[in-house]
């Protein structure tokens, strides 16, 4: 083999290598794992948003299990909480 041959070899073995690495170098995103807005569970202040007129958003509900008040939830699990004022709702309650 000539100098130029050689060179052009190690070049093209080069830059295969250098694509190997880059696509073993991608991070790998975690699936986020499936959430609903889930009323009347969260406590005083612990909300994620939604409390009502007169209120900021998260972390402004005013007192424990406020009905319009939602907290995030894994996906059917709502309706199973249990509070000391019942179940949690997909929707808003007066609760």
């Amino acid at each position: 083999m000539t100098s130029p041959t050689l060179r052009m070899g190690a070049l093209a073995l080069a830059a295969l290598a250098s694509g190997a690495v880059l696509a073993q170098n991608k991070p790998v995103e975690a699936a986020k794992p499936a959430t609903e807005k889930c009323y009347g569970v969260s406590l005083a202040g612990k909300n994620d948003c939604a409390a009502g007129p007169g209120t900021t958003c998260a972390g402004s509900s005013k007192v424990d299990y406020q009905g319009n008040a939602w907290k995030l939830v894994p996906a059917g699990t709502c309706v199973t909480l249990k509070t000391p004022k019942g179940t949690g709702s997909l929707s808003p309650t007066k609760a």
